[in-house]
Parts: C-alpha cells; sequence; structure tokens
C-alpha cells in the first residue's frame, strides 16, 4: 500500500495521539482498571477504523475486489457508533446510567432516555424505509416488520417497569433475537419474489424467442413479397400488420404484468390473417361475449399458432374459433381446433414447449389455469380460467 506526503502528514499525527493515549492509559496509576479496558478499546477500535479507511481508500483507487470494499465499509459504518456508545452511555460516565458498587442497582443519569429516543428514531426510520422499498408487497405481509417494531416497544416497557433482578434475560433482548428472525423470514420472502420475478422475465424472453420463428418470419416476408406483384394494397396491410405483431411481441418483454384481452385477442388477430394469407383453407372465428378482464401477455396467441401449426394447416377446411365467456367466478377463453389432434399427456411434458409456457405464466401470474383436451383425429380444446376478480378495464 503507496502512502504521499499528504496521507502521511494526516495519518502521523493521528498515530501519534493513539498511540500517546494508549500508552498514558496503561501507566497512568489514576486511573480504574474498568477504565483502562474502556479506554484501550476504544483506542483499538479507532486504530482499526484508520486501518479501515486507508484499505477502503486503497481499493476504491485501484477498483479491486468488490466484496472485500463492501466489508470495509460496513465495519467502518458500525464502529462508529460504537465508539460513541463507550464515549456517552459508559456507566463511568454517569451521564446515561450508573452502577452503585455495594448492591449492583443501577442509577439513571439525565441522558437515560436518549437510547430510548434515538432507537425509537432508528427503528421508525427503519420501518418507513422497509415499507418503502418493498411497498409492492402484500399487505399481510407488511404486517411482519410492523409487528416486530411494535413488540420491540412494548418489550423496552416491561423492562423499565419490572425489576431485572427476577429475569435471566431482559424482554428486550428475547424481542430483538425472535424479531430478527421473522424480519429475516420477511426479507426472504422479498428476495424470493425478486428471484420469481427474474424467472419471469427469462421466461419472456424465452416465449417471444418460440414465439417469433426464423420459419415464420421467412415466410410472412415471402408471403408479402408474393402479394405486391398481385395485391400491392393487401400488401402494404399485411406489411403494416407484420410490423405491429413484430412490435408487440418485443414489447411483450418487458411486459410484467397482466394486460387487457382486448390487447391479446387483437395481437392474435395479426398473426392469424398473416396465417390464413398463406393458408387460405384456414378459417379463425372469434365468438367474444367477454372481453373486460385481464390476462398474461402472449397467451391467446400461442394457443391459436399451436392450433394451426400442428392441428388444421395440413386440412383443407381447417377450423380454429376463439370463444371467450364469463361465469360465475371467472372468465373461460377457449381455443377449439378440427386438427389431427395429439396426445395432452405428451405435450405438457415437453413436446410443446410454447404450451407448458402458458400453462405456468397462467398459474403464477393470475392464478389461473389451463385445461387440455386433444383426441387423434377429432381436434383439440385448450381452456383458460381466469379467476374473477382482478384488474378489469374500465367501460
Amino acid at each position: 500500500m503507496s502512502l504521499d506526503f499528504g496521507t502521511l502528514a494526516v495519518l502521523f499525527p493521528l498515530l501519534l495521539l493513539l498511540f500517546g493515549l494508549g500508552f498514558t492509559v496503561t501507566i497512568d496509576p489514576y486511573i480504574q482498571r474498568e477504565h483502562r479496558r474502556i479506554m484501550l478499546v476504544i483506542v483499538v477500535l479507532c486504530l482499526s477504523l484508520i486501518a479501515q479507511n486507508l484499505w477502503d481508500n486503497e481499493l476504491f483507487i485501484r477498483h479491486k475486489d468488490l466484496a472485500c470494499k463492501k466489508f470495509l465499509a460496513a465495519y467502518g459504518y458500525s464502529v462508529r457508533p460504537v465508539i460513541l456508545v463507550f464515549y456517552f452511555s459508559s456507566p463511568y460516565t454517569k451521564l446515561c446510567f450508573e452502577i452503585r458498587d455495594f448492591d449492583f442497582v443501577m442509577l439513571r443519569g439525565p441522558l437515560y432516555p436518549a437510547c430510548f429516543v434515538v432507537s425509537g428514531i432508528l427503528l421508525l426510520r427503519l420501518l418507513i424505509y422497509t415499507l418503502l422499498r418493498f411497498r409492492e408487497t402484500r399487505k399481510k405481509e407488511q404486517l411482519i416488520p410492523v409487528s416486530i417494531v411494535l413488540s420491540i416497544i412494548v418489550s423496552v416497557v416491561i423492562d423499565v417497569h419490572m425489576s431485572m433482578e427476577s429475569l435471566s434475560v431482559s424482554f428486550l433482548t428475547i424481542v430483538t433475537v425472535v424479531g430478527s428472525v421473522f424480519y429475516y423470514i420477511w426479507l426472504h420472502l422479498q428476495f424470493v419474489r425478486e428471484h420469481e420475478r427474474d424467472l419471469m422475465a427469462a421466461q419472456r424472453i424465452q416465449i417471444m424467442m418460440t414465439q417469433i420463428q426464423p420459419h415464420f418470419l421467412f415466410n410472412a416476408l415471402n408471403t408479402i413479397r408474393a402479394l405486391y406483384a398481385k395485391n400491392p394494397p393487401l400488401a402494404d396491410k399485411t406489411l403494416e400488420d407484420f410490423s405491429t405483431y413484430l412490435r408487440q411481441n418485443l414489447e411483450s418483454l418487458s411486459q410484467s404484468d397482466l394486460i387487457p384481452v382486448s390487447k391479446e385477442l387483437e395481437h392474435t388477430r395479426l398473426y392469424a390473417e398473416i396465417e390464413m394469407l398463406r393458408f387460405p383453407s384456414i378459417r379463425i372465428e372469434y365468438q367474444i361475449q367477454d372481453d373486460r378482464f385481464d390476462i398474461p401477455a402472449l397467451t391467446i396467441q400461442p394457443l391459436v399458432e399451436n392450433a394451426i401449426r400442428h392441428g388444421v394447416r395440413g386440412k383443407k377446411d381447417g377450423l380454429v374459433t376463439v370463444s371467450s365467456v364469463r361465469e360465475a367466478n371467472l372468465h373461460r377463453i377457449t381455443v377449439t381446433d378440427n386438427g389431427k389432434g395429439f396426445d395432452p399427456e405428451k405435450t405438457l411434458d415437453g413436446t410443446h414447449i410454447g404450451l407448458r409456457n402458458v400453462k405456468e405464466r397462467v398459474e403464477q401470474m393470475c392464478g389461473g389455469k389451463l385445461i387440455l383436451q386433444s383426441e387423434i383425429g377429432k381436434g383439440t380444446c385448450i381452456t383458460l380460467l381466469i379467476p374473477d376478480g382482478r384488474k378489469e378495464q374500465k367501460p
């Protein structure tokens, strides 16, 4: 570690003062043993704080070892209040409290309430910061940090008004330990939820990649190019629909919330119209009776794509029907086709990645359910059940 002249000019008097203080405290015949220990601890803490500052600055200059720098920063942040505690909360200063020699009874000093006032401010600040930091937390979970703070306040009141002679461990110590465990559990719930959001973001990328297959892009562009030779106005409209379809797929990457079902149906129609140009024998019918609820992005469109690609694409009279109705406590979306059908168990086990992704997101994001029914040679019916009570569009 290299030290320049300016650093040495500051460091030298600080070290001289600390070593002089330590030596003086050690040889002073008038200072009591307990006072000597406290002062030596303060000297050691100050020395460690100086070392922490120097080491932390060295890591900052060289931009190395981020984990070590975080540890040093946390240590320096913690040591400073400890030194103040030794100065002002020491029983030998009698500012906050003192303990009588003959009966070990604690007597309150003029600054005795300072501990509770400062602790209360810190607890209130921690509570406010915690609730703001995790403001998207469920309301029931927010009761955990609030309960911890209230328990600490109650434990302090009990300790103040009860004799400690009958207790080997104070109520505050007990509540601090138990509260720490519950606070960790609460934080763990938040970290798990953040991890799930990261996983869902990665899943959305996977979904987009499965939805925009290279062969679909190639075939769609070839279809548009062929239309320009036969029907330029239709080619322009198809090109606009195709660009809108791609843009909506890209927007789904950053879409972590539910979207109106009408928007998902619009995206489905864009895809279906392009496919019907390629396969004129296919028809897509919509029987929409309920469109005032929200669903995860890219849920209906993958089902229609699956019906076309694996069901009716090879039929002369292929039909895909998309319907939605509202029942007692849920919204029912159904996508049926008269295609060749398949084995539902093998499909959800991994044959059709798109269907499995839709099933997982509907369950995780809105508590819904996907029901798959298919019979080889007769067709497929996929039903999405979305619970009622979710955010709805205003009329």
